[in-house]
């Protein structure tokens, strides 16, 4: 537990960008919880209030689809970032989901929502599918590594919002620069209007 934990602290060090990150994480989670499915969901915001928009996915069949949104209380991914717990589903219908490759179509026997916290904030949510169900092991180890997921999530989001109002400044910056250049510019224009007015006021 402890060596898997550190491994992944180690691999999420400095990352920088969030779908870089998801993607990293769920390649090397899902075998190593032996999952057969998972999906990474990001806490965002839109004109309607926050939602949950899917980030990053393993073994997907809907690669090329429109990302999965949920909105706070919606289905499992929604409850499950309202409740800020856990939730694991280990009875899933015959219909439900399915498991997929070139050679088979299985249904998953085990699916567990888990909420990415950082300081009673909810950041992410990740969704693992399984054909066999989740030992203690595997939920001891994705409980803990959850935290460390959301200080990375809080770290490149604060870098993100930084690097935001930098550029923002430096825009600012610029604007201001051409403002000063075009007011320079009017200045020594009047100026010069000025001074042919006094030359011709003289030859007057």
């Amino acid at each position: 537990l402890k060596t898997n934990l550190a491994k992944f602290s180690r691999m999420m060090q400095g990352q920088r960008d969030l779908v870089t990150l998801g993607n990293m994480l769920l390649a090397e989670l899902a075998p190593l919880v032996n999952a057969q499915h998972a999906i990474v969901y990001v806490m965002e915001k839109d004109s309607d209030g926050p939602l949950l928009k899917q980030l990053s996915s393993y073994a997907d069949t809907r690669e090329h689809a429109a990302p999965r949104c949920y909105r706070l209380n919606e289905g499992i991914i929604g409850q499950c970032a309202v409740d800020g717990r856990r939730i694991l589903l280990d009875q899933v219908p015959e219909d439900a989901v399915h498991v997929t490759s070139g050679l088979l179509s299985a249904r998953a026997r085990s699916v567990i929502a888990l909420p990415v916290l950082f300081e009673g904030q909810v950041k992410a949510v990740i969704e693992l599918a399984s054909l066999q169900e989740f030992t203690a092991p595997h939920m001891a180890f994705l409980e803990q590594l959850t935290d460390s997921i959301g200080v990375v999530l809080n770290t490149i989001e604060a870098t993100m919002r930084t690097e935001r109002l930098l550029q923002q400044s430096q825009e600012l910056a610029a604007e201001l620069q051409t403002q000063q250049s075009e007011l320079q510019q009017t200045n020594e224009e009047l100026a010069t209007k000025a001074r042919l007015l006094a030359e011709q006021k003289a030859e007057v």
